[in-house]
């Protein structure tokens, strides 16, 4: 292959990885919008359809009273009382 040919190809493979690179790394910042993620901030969840704060207290604060927990996240996220809707994202405090 002549000179050229080669530089063509190196470029071409080059932009091809770090086309992949940036492609991947656009998946996992979704994938953790859609899952929820773990920050300094603290664990953030998306409400999902059906959803309650009641509900969500006890799955991530299962030895907590749910009472406190649901107060918590209200107190964290700013709300004005329990009610929430899908696609509504919370931010988890540490601890119920």
């Amino acid at each position: 292959m002549a000179r050229r040919g080669r530089t063509s190809y190196r470029s071409c493979a080059a932009l091809c990885v770090k086309a992949a690179v940036i492609a991947l790394l656009l998946g996992l910042a979704m994938l953790q919008s859609v899952l929820g993620t773990t920050g300094s901030q603290g664990q953030t969840v998306v409400v999902g359809s059906g959803q309650t704060l009641w509900g969500i207290a006890v799955q991530h604060y299962p030895e907590s009273d749910p009472r406190q927990a649901i107060a918590a996240i209200e107190s964290r996220n700013h709300l004005s009382g329990a009610t929430i809707v899908p696609g509504q994202r919370l931010v988890l405090p540490a601890s119920g």
